[in-house]
């Protein structure tokens, strides 16, 4: 079990997650972070609490080449951990520098830790519907452009997960910060035998780290 220095327990005592996602969710280990990491996170969090407020939001905009694996991770557990926290006023968004489809790799990861993901709209480029607990609305989630007109426009965060995204995307439109919290790729095991053990992997340290983000967060 986690050392529990960080305690996985919900401020929102109204949010009941499904009940595969919540015992997976009590596995994660706050306490574990690289240093490294922890010290970009700890100033992220002070940074949002100073920024944000329910009258002032802030929009949390993950961004990767594809938007397809890690910013889909990214957004996804973001919205998760801010719901599990109470944390209002930081929408959670996720873009690419190009369209190509949510992986179904991806996916997959999230459905097996018990997210509930269905598809909405076939086709070349899916839309999904998630849901991690009854009464919260659907994320809606798809390949997109980081300016597509589902993402915001004023008061960006963006969250750069990969380094190519970083280095091609040299201005945001309306960020208001940019965080490079970048992430190893797991299309690097595809179609081979640690396909899956790579992609949760990526899964628990994305999750992990917004649950990290959001409990510092909360401290406030």
């Amino acid at each position: 079990m986690p050392n529990q220095a960080l305690a996985m327990k919900p401020k929102n005592k109204d949010l009941v997650l499904f009940p595969i996602l919540n015992q997976y969710v009590q596995t994660l280990d706050l306490n574990q972070l690289p240093a490294a990491r922890k010290t970009l996170l700890d100033d992220l969090a002070h940074f949002l609490q100073r920024s944000h407020t329910t009258d002032n939001p802030l929009n949390l905009v993950f961004i990767c080449t594809h938007n397809s694996r890690r910013s889909q991770f990214g957004q996804i557990w973001a919205a998760v951990a801010a719901a599990y926290y109470g944390i209002q006023g930081l929408g959670c968004f996720s873009g690419g520098t190009e369209v190509t489809a949510f992986n179904p790799r991806a996916v997959a990861a999230l459905q097996r830790v018990g997210l509930q993901l269905s598809p909405k709209m076939s086709g070349d480029n899916p839309h999904y519907s998630v849901r991690f607990a009854e009464g919260y609305p659907d994320l809606v989630c798809f390949s997109k452009v980081y300016d597509d007109a589902h993402n915001p426009k004023q008061e960006v965060v963006a969250m750069m997960t990969c380094d190519e995204a970083d280095k091609n995307c040299p201005m945001i439109p309306g960020a208001t910060q940019r965080v490079a919290l970048n992430y190893h790729d797991p299309k690097v095991a595809d179609d081979t035998p640690q396909e899956v053990a790579r992609y949760d992997e990526r899964c628990r340290q994305i999750a992990t780290e917004m649950f990290y983000l959001f409990h510092q967060i909360a401290q406030a």
